[in-house]
This record gives structure tokens, C-alpha cells and sequence, in this order.
């Protein structure tokens, strides 16, 4: 085989290797990927089924029910609510009408099974996708009213 040959195995070789890799990443950085969705979005059918997303809002008064390590409650945008499950321990902040994110699936029974709950750290912060996910479902409310 000639050097030029070899090289050339050698450089397709490399760039075949560095394609594969790349793939690999580009797979497992999809398959781990998660997105946040508001409870809007949620019932327009936006939200992935059968995949784990997140959904955001503020956790309705007086909604939330709790059985041992169960708790129940409604996460709403101001425009539409989904109700929540979750089997584990809350965190401290967690509070009725504070801002709550919580990640998981949309069941059978169209209730949200949480497998992580996290809550917001500060009253008068939301994250921007939030914020503008709110404000959104606002606008859409009051132009149908």
C-alpha cells in the first residue's frame, strides 16, 4: 500500500471514529433532555407523551392533600391547572401559592406523576421561561374573557 493510500485510510478511519462518537453524544444528550411546560401547554397537547418533561406554575390554594408520603395538588398558570402526584419528601419552601417546578409524566388518568418536585427559593423569583410562560397564559385568558 502506498503512504498516500494510508493516509487516506487512516484520515476516513479517524473521521468515521469521530462520527460515531459524535453520535453517541448527540444520543445520550437527547435522550436526556428535558423540557419545562406550563399546565397551558400541557392541556393543548404541547407536552410530550410517554416522556419525562417538566411542568411550572404556582401551586393552587387550598389544593394540596396529603396522605402519608403522598401528595396531591394543582399546579396552575392563572389560565389552566393540571393536578400533581408526588410519593417522597417536599422541600421546605414547598407552599400553597408559591412557585413550584415539578418533573415527570402525564399518566393514563391525565394526572401528572412527579418524581421530582422543586420549589422556588425566593418569592420574587421566576425563572424567565417561566415568567414568560405566566404571562402568556394571562394574555390568553383575558382575550377570550
Amino acid at each position: 500500500m502506498k503512504p498516500r493510500h494510508k493516509r487516506a485510510a487512516i484520515i476516513a478511519g479517524g473521521l468515521a471514529a469521530l462520527s460515531l462518537a459524535a453520535y453517541f453524544v448527540l444520543n445520550a444528550f437527547e435522550s436526556n433532555l428535558v423540557f419545562f411546560y406550563t399546565p397551558t401547554q400541557v392541556s393543548n397537547g404541547e407536552a410530550p407523551q410517554g416522556r419525562t418533561f417538566r411542568i411550572g406554575g404556582m401551586v393552587k390554594e387550598g389544593s394540596v392533600v396529603r396522605d402519608n408520603l403522598t401528595v396531591r395538588f394543582v399546579v396552575t398558570d392563572t389560565a389552566k391547572e393540571m393536578e400533581v402526584r408526588y410519593t417522597g419528601i417536599l422541600p421546605d419552601l414547598f407552599r400553597e401559592g408559591k412557585g413550584v417546578v415539578a418533573q415527570g409524566k402525564i399518566g393514563e388518568d391525565k394526572v401528572f406523576t412527579a418524581t421530582e418536585v422543586l420549589a422556588k427559593h425566593d418569592e420574587n423569583y421566576m425563572p424567565p421561561e417561566a415568567q414568560h410562560a405566566v404571562d402568556q397564559a394571562q394574555k390568553a385568558a383575558k382575550s377570550l374573557k
